[in-house]
């Protein structure tokens, strides 16, 4: 196994976290280590408070505030009536960008309308399910601000498809699953060629944007309450409309 890389997150942050305690910091330090060592996997629940606080030599409100403080970046997630999970990847010396060996461009040169529709349809209702479980409190404030972003724009649709890009990957970052990720980062890279963004641009009417807005609006709410389901239902409208509108902008 490869010795981890990684980071506690808040070490990289610009913030000093005045009104955290040194102690608290110290628990997440820990809690943190175990999670890039492999004792706690991804996707699994991690001891209960008073275990860790026992474990810790510290006390069950200090603990909670620890966790806390993790689940602010993403490290772990709470799960009402369930626990806390990890939602945290370790980093190892030998990952690799595996996008390097595709070729974009031949992708984007033949692939059909109807095989990216298609495409679309499989992965980006599941990328939805998963990160309205996993998405933190700091992913869920940087979907915000690109909404808030992609709200401003009335007629320009070349600006409007671009924070549309970003908003979508945002998602897809906050299921904090590196496969998931890579996969879609193809998708992704495809939508940005320029016979694909002709197509979108040509289909962003002013209406469109309009009712492209109203969408994205939806599945943010359904994100923010963690509604699965309704997410997902926006997820797959959204991508309905969306194929809809590229289908009678295609030449």
């Amino acid at each position: 196994m490869n010795a981890p890389l990684d980071t506690p997150p808040w070490e990289k942050d610009a913030a000093s976290h005045p009104m955290v305690r040194q102690s608290v910091k110290s628990i997440a330090a820990q809690v943190f280590q175990r999670i890039a060592q492999g004792e706690y996997s991804f996707g699994t629940r991690i001891p209960a408070e008073r275990e860790l606080a026992t474990d810790f030599t510290e006390t069950r409100n200090a603990v909670r505030q620890a966790l806390d403080f993790l689940v602010s970046y993403g490290v772990l997630t709470r799960r009402p009536g369930g626990g806390t999970f990890v939602s945290y990847r370790p980093v190892k010396k030998n990952d690799a960008d595996t996008s390097g060996y595709i070729n974009i461009g031949a992708i984007a040169e033949t692939v059909s309308p109807f095989e990216m529709n298609i495409a679309e349809t499989i992965l980006e209702p599941e990328i939805v399910r998963l990160a309205t479980v996993y998405m933190s409190i700091r992913d869920l404030a940087k979907l915000k601000s690109q909404l808030e972003r992609l709200d401003a724009i009335v007629t320009d649709a070349e600006q409007f498809a671009q924070l549309e890009k970003q908003f979508m990957m945002t998602i897809c970052e906050g299921t904090h699953n590196s496969p998931i990720i890579t996969m879609y980062r193809v998708l992704h890279e495809v939508r940005r060629q320029p016979q694909w963004c002709a197509i979108k641009k040509r289909a962003l009417t002013p209406a469109r944007i309009k009712e492209a807005q109203r969408g994205l609006r939806s599945l943010f709410a359904a994100l923010e309450r963690r509604d699965v389901d309704t997410a997902v239902e926006c997820m797959r409208l959204y991508i309905s409309s969306t194929q809809e509108d590229m289908h009678h902008a295609s030449p």
